[in-house]
């Protein structure tokens, strides 16, 4: 399978739309730059978005769920069963992020690509079985070329139904147990950094399990060599739902939606989808700073400011969602104030 899609050029952003609507926000009547972020939201989204006003009402979130055969090294606080239940629980609709999604009018989409559990079918759960989970990589890579290939193609899949919905911003989210070991362990490798430093407590380890867990990964990691092969990482040492994640960050700046990611596990992969396809960081947006240990440095290696600042450490797309309503607000100040002249207003 070819893989040249991902490096194909991303959508194009509009100067000449984002220029009027920084002209626009010189207008409304505040002073200039008081609104802070949600000016610049709202200036970000016009040029992404083609639009003068920009609109953020339609929002897609995908949970991509799998499971890791790293697990068996005991990085988890949780047993690998809980996958394939949490599938089952966001379909019922009773997860976080089942929650957040009704409560923001949301698409919330659930694609298995792998669980050790297998819940069977289920409505609004897309079954694009991998394997029942990747490989242990403290022993061999995580996946294949062919399964890498199938996670990616599964990511930029998912962006292409919400594109043809006529989304405005797609959401990514991911749940598999024992994925922050492998989100760390990817981490570890772009960024050149020591597991002790990067490694956290995912779902809940103490500090004994925190040290297990970075020696796992700097045992996996030994077996390769150092080098900037972002593809190659994937395939070593990531998980089927973070490669499906890059491949869904890739085709949304591909194809002009914006993006909003949300912690630890999915900003590796916008790490991973950055340094595989640069052009598509443009297109992204951070929704908080996740508690989890090595967040702060992937963002910092991103150049990310994220929006939010609450403690999360859950995962399945939450923090992105809770972000929705304050990139709805930039689109709405932005769109409905009164300029001073419609309001009679002396300006500056």
């Amino acid at each position: 399978m070819s893989r040249d899609w991902l490096v194909e050029p991303c959508f194009a952003i509009d100067e000449e739309s984002r220029q009027r609507a920084r002209e626009h926000q010189t207008q409304l009547t505040k002073p200039p730059g008081s609104l802070g972020t949600l000016e610049t939201l709202a200036v970000r989204l016009a040029g992404l978005q083609h639009a003068t006003l920009p609109s953020m009402q339609q929002v897609w979130i995908t949970v991509f769920a799998a499971d890791h055969g790293v697990a068996a090294e005991g990085v988890s606080a949780f047993p690998q069963v809980v996958t394939g239940e949490m599938v089952r629980n966001f379909a019922n609709g009773g997860a976080a992020i089942s929650v957040l999604a009704r409560a923001l009018g949301a698409m919330l989409e659930v694609v298995n690509l792998g669980t050790v559990n297998d819940p069977g079918e289920w409505p609004q759960v897309r079954r694009a079985i991998i394997a029942p989970q990747t490989h242990n990589f403290c022993e061999r890579p995580a996946m294949s070329a062919v399964q890498l290939e199938r996670a990616l193609l599964t990511g930029a899949e998912s962006v292409a139904s919400a594109q043809a919905a006529g989304t405005k911003l797609f959401i990514g989210g991911e749940m598999g147990i024992a994925n922050t070991t492998s989100a760390a362990a990817l981490a570890c490798a772009l960024l050149d950094e020591s597991p002790v430093l990067l490694a956290g407590a995912g779902t809940g380890l103490d500090a004994a399990g925190v040290q297990h867990k970075a020696a796992v990964i700097e045992r996996a990691l030994a077996q390769y060599p150092v080098d900037n092969d972002a593809l190659a990482w994937l395939s070593r040492v990531g998980g089927f739902e973070i490669a499906a994640l890059c491949g869904a960050y890739i085709a949304a700046a591909q194809q002009g939606l914006p993006v909003l990611v949300d912690g630890f596990i999915t900003t590796a992969a916008a790490l991973a989808a950055v340094r595989i396809n640069p052009g598509c960081r443009e297109w992204m947006f951070f929704a908080h700073r996740s508690r989890e240990r090595g967040h702060a440095r992937l963002l910092a290696a991103l150049e990310a400011d994220p929006l939010l600042d609450l403690g999360l450490r859950l995962g399945e797309a939450s923090g992105a969602a809770a972000a929705v309503p304050l990139m709805r607000l930039a689109c709405e100040l932005h769109s409905r104030m009164a300029t001073f002249a419609q309001a009679g207003v002396s300006g500056a």
